[in-house]
């Protein structure tokens, strides 16, 4: 098959992964000592101190998922019946699922209709009396104002949650790691980001009562301090030593897997920033590249396109803002018209990957430049 024809490298893909024979060594490493669960094994622990070590915060509590990292999150910002949690509607379930779950109420707030992440504005006129926190979603690896949102939550005395899973590595237009601004911050190790275990998740905090809360959380509101005593409602959400010993490995890949995305994001962002048609992100600073997004005349027509030509697209990355799916009940259409002309009309989302050549980022560029002169 000619390299102009082959299939892109993806996550699903071994080019488009970083396993290497550390992983292999790490596995057999926790088979060989026959502790697989995360409470008696010392891999989960040594990942937490290790996240917590890159970067600069107190502690790291290990889980099962990204989602249940948000799950932890929420629960220990003490989320209950009748609570608000703000958040946008562009981002994955798991990012409401865990505030549905303690009985709260997901409270949308509209998005900047250049990069799909939360509009400070339109959360600060959606905080109530009953808003317990924010979620701030650093959506597909760009930063959102966690500068401004730090503010408001302040000023409101409410808890900021970063949602990080996008966004490894990022940063902010300053220079601070996304994932550094937030009371808590939520990672995943899910199979498509930026490294993996598969699934997995890690969460990030200096207040050490917060740790505390999420730690017992994760492990059925068991201390196993004195005896089998369970202090709070809390669920299995344990991370296994398995997954531990292979996301150790991973984070230590992390570093190199965004610098290459941002190498060839660079690449193809030079290549295509004069397209008619298509507008490039503006804010690339820091930018983690989980995936790149481009702002379109019609998102479908564009990835239409793209797929006759062998590269994959997603047009407004969801098929619907999240309040419109059937999990959810109560929001009306139209609530949040900036994320819906973006997720109907004018987003396009590239897959990226680490493992993309520079052949590969330009045959990308072409393709679009095919696109946009068709």
């Amino acid at each position: 098959m000619p390299q102009r024809e082959m299939p892109l490298p993806t996550v699903l893909d071994p080019r488009g992964r970083t396993f290497g024979e550390e992983e292999r060594v790490a596995v057999l490493r926790v088979l060989d000592s026959a502790v697989l669960c995360g409470a008696f094994g010392h891999e989960a622990r040594a990942l937490e101190a290790e996240m917590a070590q890159l970067y600069g915060r107190a502690e790291a509590v290990s889980c099962s998922s990204g989602t249940a990292a948000l799950h932890l999150a929420v629960a220990a910002a003490g989320v209950g019946p009748g609570d608000e949690v703000i958040t946008t509607p562009i981002s994955d379930f798991g990012t409401v699922a865990p505030v549905v779950a303690q009985g709260g109420r997901v409270v949308f707030a509209d998005v900047r209709e250049d990069d799909g992440n939360l509009d400070p504005d339109a959360v600060e006129a959606a905080v109530t009396p009953r808003t317990k926190a924010v979620i701030a979603v650093h959506l597909f690896g760009g930063a959102a104002d966690t500068v401004r949102l730090r503010e408001i939550c302040d000023r409101h005395g409410l808890l900021l949650i970063e949602d990080c899973a996008q966004a490894w590595l990022g940063e902010d237009e300053a220079g601070r790691l996304l994932g550094t601004t937030g009371d808590i911050a939520c990672f995943s190790l899910q199979q498509y980001k930026h490294i993996t275990a598969g699934d997995g998740g890690l969460t990030l905090t200096d207040d050490p009562s917060l740790a505390t809360r999420m730690r017992l959380f994760m492990d059925k509101g068991w201390d196993r301090a004195e005896g089998r005593i369970h202090r709070t409602m809390g669920l299995n959400y344990r991370m296994t030593e398995l997954v531990a010993a292979v996301a150790r490995v991973q984070l230590t890949r992390v570093a190199g897997v965004v610098a290459r995305r941002r190498a060839s994001a660079r690449r193809l962002i030079e290549a295509v920033g004069g397209l008619p048609g298509v507008t490039v992100p503006q804010r690339r600073t820091g930018h983690a590249w989980w995936v790149v997004p481009l702002l379109v005349d019609d998102n479908t027509r564009w990835a239409r396109g793209l797929e006759e030509r062998g590269v994959p697209a997603l047009p407004g990355y969801l098929e619907r803002p999240l309040y419109a799916n059937p999990a959810l009940s109560g929001y009306p259409p139209g609530l949040c018209p900036r994320a819906e002309r973006l997720i109907g009309r004018t987003l396009l989302v590239l897959p990226w990957n680490e493992g993309y050549s520079e052949d590969d980022v330009d045959r990308i560029a072409q393709a679009l430049g095919k696109v946009a002169t068709s």
